[in-house]
């Protein structure tokens, strides 16, 4: 069964960043990325620590999954 990397949070910019996301806003303990497809506006929060809690990742995950396919999150989130 995969489990989850130890990610953090500058390592999800620059992964988001690939995904066409932008950052928007960063000051502070958490940082906002965007993605404008027509007319949506697609949102991501994402916490500027070293290592982003499991749960937390989780709830990235399936945040992001709405706008990435999961393939190409699985790839990154979780190890083989």
């Amino acid at each position: 069964m995969p489990k989850l990397r130890v990610l953090s949070g500058r390592a999800l910019i620059k992964f988001f960043e690939k995904q066409g996301f932008e950052l928007e806003y960063g000051k502070g303990s958490h940082c906002k990325m965007i993605k404008i497809v027509g007319e949506n506006t697609q949102e991501l929060a994402v916490p500027l620590h070293k290592e982003i809690a499991k749960g937390t990742l989780k709830a990235i995950y399936s945040q992001a999954a709405r706008f990435i396919p999961v393939e190409e999150l699985r790839k990154y989130f979780y190890t083989k």
